[in-house]
């Protein structure tokens, strides 16, 4: 029967890539959309295609009957297999199920599928014993062939960074081995700025109309971002008159809004937000909350009798309300996925919808139209930056700093994430072959015995296999003797005499350590350019100086090492050891 839906151009594109992927390999991958794109469509028609048995997983049984319905509206007759909807059936050619369930009855899928599609798939983690992970091992013993799709509109989790290894554009994701990413490739991918200016989805009004916003700069983060739940209710308590202001001016923008969605830090204050706006207008929605409640508050904030919809985190996947047009962001966040989830809640065409109002009290400084770059945000003032590699030319996003004319100063980045184009002689990428990524490196730590790079946490030489020297024995030997100075180094100065060039590093307390390099001999220049030159402006313009004059000029751009190793000698102390780069639990200057 022919579909009764016209997909849209970027949904058969879709569907078109993931056909050509499968018929020529059998690695995993990803389609990325952003919320609002219509996944299920994709989802449904590739499950119309499907001559063999196919199983559309997600963790939610409103997603699982949401995709179940636009399979059916094709004609079709597919199961369902969710204790949340009371169906068990796993006997149809396409079965759409929750992960729970399934993984509480895996001895109901004995059966040979061909295909396994997740939907939310940023939700599978690599852990082998987790239940996506479970389901699919099950299934590959009856088709060591089997294909594993997923969907999402956010690739990306805290605790993993990027979930697949590979991009269609190119890049590569992640660290060097790659061996934790649950999917093998991106195949396709449509930004959000992509959707809201070709009008699939509702343009979103950012306004920064906020009458008082929280401080939540002053919490301590975890390594991703996020913060502890009693400091922020220790926080919030302090500022009571901050969020009845902020409520207040939210009931009044919302005067001529349709539906307005909440999102709050905590419970608790989520039940304070909830207690300044109407009572009859109003549900709160948390992880606590009775399921036959939810149902019912959700059912009737779609059908409009309730006007407000407070939630805490647990409305940001698999909710489609499109009347919703104010979204009020009252909780911190530094992830960029996260944000456009909850912003996408809005974004979803309605009739006689013109744009969606997006205000955030928190003071996130989240750019909704920025990549996620994958990794925890090194500090509040980091932002992405595009950094291109001196290698292989390749664009890489990472976290950065830039001056007041957009130039970056600062980044954070290691290595290149380019993928490049087989060799001559090399099998193909995708007919057994691997695409080889950029070996060059931002950031590296260079091996004692053969001087090959690596990365800066690196315990061996990924070249000649010898253990690297760790920085941190490095230091806790240096302190113990009573030879040895350590200083951290809050910056360096130049200064010239005759031929040679003369390093002062100076410590955060004033103590000082110097050494020169005589640009005369050409084994002492060399020395200064692998130190110095090769990590020039964060190694984005890695430079050979033959003059020091070119150095003078170009001083700003010059790294300076986190510590100094110094041993005494008879008059002076000499330099030994220079320590770019150190992450680990030594203080370094200037940190708090």
């Amino acid at each position: 029967m022919n579909a009764p839906f016209r997909l849209r151009p970027y949904q058969q594109e879709a569907v078109d890539t993931t056909l050509r992927h499968f018929r020529k390999s059998d690695d995993s991958a990803v389609i990325v959309l952003p919320t609002g794109a219509g996944k299920s469509l994709v989802i449904a028609e590739l499950a119309r295609l499907a001559r063999r048995k196919i199983l559309v997983l997600t963790h939610v049984k409103e997603l699982v009957e949401q995709n179940h319905a636009k399979y059916e509206s094709y004609g079709q007759s597919g199961g369902i297999f969710s204790a949340g909807l009371k169906r068990k059936e796993n006997r149809h050619q396409v079965t759409f199920a929750s992960v729970q369930s399934v993984s509480a009855n895996l001895d109901q899928f004995k059966d040979e599928y061909s295909l396994v599609i997740i939907d939310e798939c940023h939700r599978v983690s690599g852990d082998e014993t987790s239940q996506y992970q479970r389901i699919i091992e099950l299934l590959r013993k009856q088709n060591d062939a089997l294909k594993v799709l997923g969907l999402t509109a956010t690739p990306y989790r805290l605790a993993m960074g990027w979930i697949y290894r590979y991009h269609y554009r190119g890049f590569v994701r992640g660290s060097d081995d790659g061996q934790d990413k649950p999917f093998a490739h991106c195949i396709y991918e449509l930004p959000l700025s992509y959707m809201i200016s070709r009008g699939y989805l509702t343009r979103p009004e950012l306004v920064n109309a906020a009458v008082a916003q929280y401080d939540f700069s002053v919490l301590a983060q975890d390594r991703f971002g996020e913060y502890a739940e009693r400091d922020v209710n220790q926080l919030l308590g302090r500022h009571q008159r901050v969020t009845r202001a902020i409520i207040e001016q939210v009931m009044e923008l919302a005067v001529d809004r349709r539906g307005v969605m909440i999102f709050a830090a905590t419970v608790d204050h989520a039940r304070e937000i909830t207690g300044y706006l109407p009572e009859q207008q109003t549900a709160l929605v948390t992880g606590a909350t009775d399921l036959r409640d939810r149902d019912l508050l959700i059912r009737r904030f779609k059908q409009r009798q309730l006007k407000y919809l407070v939630n805490v985190s647990v409305l940001t996947t698999g909710f489609d309300a499109p009347h919703v047009d104010f979204i009020a962001i009252l909780r911190p966040t530094q992830s960029v996925s996260l944000y456009q989830q909850i912003v996408g809640r809005g974004l979803r065409l309605d009739e006689g919808k013109q744009d969606c109002l997006v205000i955030d009290y928190a003071g996130n400084h989240v750019n909704l139209h920025h990549p996620e770059v994958g990794e925890p945000k090194p500090n509040p003032d980091s932002e992405p930056v595009q950094v291109f590699c001196p290698g292989c030319g390749f664009a890489n996003i990472f976290w950065g700093k830039t001056d007041s004319d957009g130039r970056v100063i600062e980044h954070y980045g290691r290595r290149c994430q380019g993928l490049l184009e087989p060799a001559d002689g090399d099998e193909p990428a995708g007919q057994g072959g691997r695409p080889q990524q950029c070996d060059y490196r931002f950031r590296f730590k260079e091996c004692p015995h053969c001087g090959g790079e690596n990365d800066i946490a690196a315990r061996n030489c990924q070249l000649c296999h010898k253990a690297i020297i760790d920085p941190d024995d490095q230091l806790r030997d240096a302190l113990k003797l009573k030879d040895a100075m350590v200083i951290r180094c809050a910056g360096i100065t130049l200064g010239v005499d005759g031929s040679k060039l003369r390093l002062t590093y100076h410590a955060e307390d004033g103590e000082e350590l110097r050494e020169s390099f005589d640009f005369g001999k050409p084994a002492q220049r060399a020395v200064f350019n692998r130190l110095f030159g090769r990590r020039f402006a964060t190694g984005q313009a890695p430079k050979a100086f033959s003059r020091i004059d070119e150095v003078l000029e170009n001083q700003a751009l010059l790294p300076a090492p986190d510590f100094v190793i110094a041993r005494k000698q008879k008059h002076y102390w000499q330099v030994q050891e220079r320590i770019f780069d150190y992450q680990g639990p030594y203080r370094k200057a200037n940190e708090a």
